[in-house]
């Protein structure tokens, strides 16, 4: 998106920030949606990406854990990167304690209440019978086909003209809180999503923060934690990110 010369560009940008972060994290979190759609056919790959693929393949035989969750535009996931890039693949939540500090990590698709349109659309997706009829069709149709959805879907959204729509309509906030309230004798100091296509910091409760981390489509934030706290900040500049703080 939009054309190949502003993804190339993107791509590269990306491989920076990859090969930045191998020199020093000791996991690298990718939160999903990093492909606009993805399909592994038994001997068949989708084209492109390979500069990524291969940077992903280097710092992982170098030592660097990447950890990889699918999105909604990229659910299709499946052995390819584990076996070639060696990644690791996570196709639920993952919980998991970093220096004493507690992350729920997901790419946010389907979580909280509502939009039960995709949450259904999402189950038949994953149905092994439609991954069974897609592969039927020719991978110049098929994936030029779901190149198109995708392109769709990217296009009707800006998120410098969203805005955050307040803690009880935000599906994500509203899990959030609830999963908080749910767990207060464990509780969690981080949920990362994704999916939202907005840079926030909201606090939950006294004790819990939901960091999303925007996308690389209209800016390249990340987010960074030194083993104390956690900061979001734009890729190269390093600079701490504009996000709505709540």
């Amino acid at each position: 998106m939009p054309n190949e010369e502003v993804s190339l560009a993107r791509e590269k940008s990306i491989i920076e920030w990859l090969e930045y972060c191998a020199q020093q994290a000791d996991v690298v979190y990718l939160m999903g949606d990093i492909f606009d759609f993805w399909f592994e056919y038994k001997k068949v790959v989708p084209r492109g990406f390979v500069r990524f693929l291969g940077t992903l393949a280097k710092i992982t035989d170098n030592g660097t854990r990447v950890v990889m969750f699918p999105g909604n535009h990229d659910l299709w996931l499946s052995e390819y990167l584990v076996k070639e890039c060696g990644v690791e693949l996570i196709k639920k939540e993952l919980v998991v304690e970093h220096y004493g500090r507690r992350f729920f990590l997901h790419h946010g698709d389907g979580l909280g209440p509502g939009d039960n349109s995709y949450k259904v659309l999402k189950k038949i997706f994953l149905a092994r019978f439609a991954r069974f009829l897609f592969r039927w069709l020719h991978p110049d149709i098929g994936v030029a086909m779901a190149h198109r959805f995708s392109k769709k879907s990217r296009l009707a959204q800006n998120p410098k003209e969203d805005n955050y729509l307040g803690d009880q309509q935000e599906y994500l906030t509203q899990f959030a809180i609830a999963h908080a309230q749910e767990n207060q004798t464990n509780p969690i100091d981080y949920y990362i999503f994704g999916h939202r296509h907005l840079v926030l910091d909201v606090h939950i409760g006294e004790k819990s923060r939901y960091i999303n981390l925007g996308e690389w489509l209209h800016g390249s934030q990340y987010a960074a934690f030194d083993g104390e706290t956690i900061e979001l900040l734009n890729w190269p500049s390093n600079t701490a990110a504009v996000h709505k703080n709540v």
